[in-house]
């Protein structure tokens, strides 16, 4: 099931082709209407025409997340702020949110790349799709609402939070697919067995989850609590939303829209760009964005790109699952920690909750990392010493995992914070200053 063959499956010539044509000319488009692109251009010696090849891209300038806020809140817009119908913009939890302006057209592909990723996830006109992800500001839920609008199903715009409604909805209007983050997906899962519903009499066959990073071991515990097939989307509002790229079926990784979206590998430190198979920084550069044209923007994400066939039919690049972020990473005693790690060690172990909560701390001169883990009520009616036993197997699971010795703190069933939108992993409390 493919929405647009034409676009995913095309050849390699003709993609190469409408991407150096497409690229061309939003660079002309970024230097002549946005003052921001056309400083640092100038600054880097180069002007639209020197861009004839796609390797020329490498010429340009990055975008980073501080040039954007720095532009707060329109000072990226290419076009007059009338022909902007709607903005969105980030959370702005680490300071100024980014602003993400859309023209008209802007909607249509949004609408467009969100249709084809959600048809991947086998979404089609007879479904009925169960919207979970914020309406709003955050680009989530609109999002999704539009490329819903495009397959034709029937949305159900129900938003986050909720969970007894949602619980309800699920059962009363028989949802086939269901779009909200992992972790809320785990928590549902988690209402769903405390009320005794049987997933046999749900009509769910898929899910799209993402706007946070999830892993395998995740992805199998999703799977089993809800019954469906767990497929992984991507996107971020500094280029559009979700929707950038979708993982099909095969789980072989994320199909990058290519022909909206040209894709980099970079080394985070030398900012050199990497081959295939190498891991690295994603950099996006928007194609055929109209309102708000994103040059070679450092997502942060680290990740791969994989550009052979997929067994789906697709030849749009694949990119593996995100790993971690250049600005989440953990350094504990020289050592570089993802948070993704500790989970993927946590969820191989059986008797665990998958919820946990990773606390960093310095005492004294020594970085301290605490694991806090919900332990399930079978485990916590046991004798102390079974606990303990437990306690000192997943410390040398995550040692095992991430090389660093951490001590694990057992606390009972449903005592951690349980999140309708992204979870808090990290809890940071060394004073650096």
């Amino acid at each position: 099931m493919i929405w647009n063959k034409e676009a995913e499956c095309m050849s390699k010539e003709d993609k190469e082709r409408l991407q150096l044509e497409r690229l061309k000319e939003i660079v002309s488009t970024a230097y002549e209407k946005v003052p921001f692109y056309q400083e640092r251009f100038k600054k880097a010696g180069i002007r639209p025409e020197d861009i004839q090849s796609l390797g020329d891209l490498e010429k340009l300038p990055f975008t980073t997340k501080t040039d954007l806020r720095d532009a707060y809140p329109f000072g990226m817009f290419a076009v007059p702020e009338e022909d902007i119908v709607e903005v969105h913009t980030s959370s702005g939890t680490t300071g100024k949110p980014t602003v993400s302006g859309y023209t008209k057209k802007d909607l249509e592909i949004w609408g467009e790349v969100m249709a084809r990723a959600l048809n991947m996830a086998l979404a089609e006109k007879s479904d009925r799709i169960q919207n979970c992800y914020g309406y709003g500001l955050f680009t989530g839920g609109l999002g999704v609402h539009y490329g819903a609008q495009q397959v034709g199903a029937t949305v159900i715009p129900i938003s986050a939070g909720n969970t007894q409604r949602q619980v309800e909805i699920l059962q009363d209007f028989k949802t086939s697919v269901i779009t909200c983050t992992p972790s809320y997906a785990l928590y549902l899962g988690e209402v769903l067995e405390k009320q005794g519903v049987d997933i046999k009499d749900l009509n769910l066959k898929s899910g799209v989850f993402g706007a946070e990073m999830w892993t395998e071991e995740m992805r199998d515990e999703i799977e089993k609590r809800l019954g469906l097939i767990a497929l992984n989307i991507y996107g971020l509002t500094e280029i559009i939303g979700p929707g950038v790229a979708q993982e099909c079926p095969e789980k072989s990784g994320l199909h990058i829209f290519e022909d909206h979206f040209y894709p980099e590998i970079i080394d985070p430190k030398t900012r050199e760009v990497l081959g295939e198979g190498k891991k690295g920084e994603l950099v996006l550069t928007t194609l055929t964005r109209e309102g708000m044209p994103i040059i070679r923007f450092r997502t942060k994400d680290i990740t791969a790109l994989r550009y052979e066939k997929c067994g789906c039919g697709r030849t749009m690049v694949r990119m593996d699952r995100i790993t971690g972020r250049t600005d989440d990473m953990l350094k504990i005693r020289g050592v570089i920690v993802f948070p993704s790690q500790i989970e993927r060690a946590l969820l191989k172990i059986e008797g665990l909750d998958p919820h946990y909560q990773i606390i960093v701390t310095r005492p004294h001169h020594l970085d301290e990392l605490e694991v806090q883990v919900e332990a399930s009520p079978i485990l916590f009616s046991d004798e102390v010493k079974h606990v303990e036993e437990v306690k000192k197997m997943i410390e040398k699971r995550i040692h095992s995992e991430i090389g660093l010795r951490v001590n694990v703190t057992l606390v009972e069933p449903e005592s951690l914070p349980r999140s309708e939108g992204k979870a808090v992993r990290v809890i940071d409390k060394r004073n650096f200053d």
